[in-house]
């Protein structure tokens, strides 16, 4: 993964109107919706695989296991060989698409077995996925985990070229959805998630009304970090309003400390929780 900083320029592009205008008024949410035993399980197994670059053996035994593990799994071509792995929840309106996503692939580094960068970001959306049921939310939610959001070894320099190879198709595919919600260093123990620059701000609102619900706003302080270049960006640039969900002062960004001591599972449940109230309210 790289975290570049964007241009003015680029950020001018990228802010434009959103259709997230109006606020509803908020139900109060039921506690202990999600299920963060089976998301940590799923973290440690993905651990457990080791490294998982984009292309290896075992980042195609994890997209496997994802395809069969989520509603109506599919896999969707990604230049190089790649693929992302697809599922689709039908809403109560199937007019109205909603996409979730994280990308499932590690920095190509010897060792590198990223619990928190990408393990956490896929346990928690694989486990939304399977606790949503149809027709329970108003959208139909529009799954997906991205392969190849790395970049290819020798190629950080040019992230923005060779990087978001999975985003980038996925965005062009559903450019139609109204928004999209991208989980990714969402497990570290000492997790807080602010809003992300590029990340739309009235949807970040409404994130944050749902974690003030779920008694998990603590995790969600009200600052802003700088812009990231990360898989919402190719959303925002395809005209979808996008949040990105990713506590960036992480100590062991690509670094093999990014390990089962860096992360924890009461920071599932806080994103868990928080998500489940906030997709219920879309």
């Amino acid at each position: 993964m790289r975290r570049l900083l964007l241009a003015a320029g680029l950020l001018a592009v990228l802010a434009g109107a959103s259709p997230w205008t109006n606020d509803r008024s908020q139900a109060a949410a039921a506690p202990n919706r999600f299920d963060e035993r089976a998301a940590w399980a799923f973290l440690k197994r993905q651990v457990a695989l080791g490294p998982r670059p984009a292309g290896s053996q075992k980042s195609r035994e994890l997209a496997e296991i994802l395809r069969r593990s989520i509603p109506n799994g599919r896999f969707q071509a990604v230049p190089g060989g790649l693929r992302n792995v697809v599922g689709t929840i039908p809403g109560r309106n199937p007019r109205r698409k909603v996409v979730l996503g994280a990308h499932y692939d590690t920095k190509d580094l010897p060792g590198f077995v990223g619990a928190n960068d990408a393990a956490s970001g896929t346990a928690v959306v694989r486990q939304l996925a399977r606790a949503i049921k149809p027709r329970q939310l108003r959208p139909t939610l529009i799954v997906v985990f991205f392969d190849g959001e790395e970049a290819p070894r020798g190629r950080d320099a040019q992230f923005e070229r060779y990087g978001l190879r999975g985003s980038k198709v996925a965005a062009r595919a559903f450019r139609s959805a109204e928004a999209a919600i991208v989980l990714d260093f969402v497990g570290d123990r000492e997790l807080a998630i602010p809003r992300e620059q590029l990340s739309n701000r009235r949807l970040w609102g409404r994130l944050r009304t749902a974690s003030r619900r779920t008694g998990f706003a603590p995790h969600f302080p009200a600052r802003e970090h700088g812009p990231v270049l990360d898989d919402h960006v190719p959303f925002i640039r395809a005209g979808v309003s996008a949040i990105d969900l990713i506590d960036f002062d992480f100590d062991c960004w690509h670094m093999r400390c990014d390990n089962l001591t860096a992360v924890s599972p009461q920071s599932l449940n806080a994103v868990g929780e928080t998500m489940m109230a906030f997709l219920a309210d879309l």
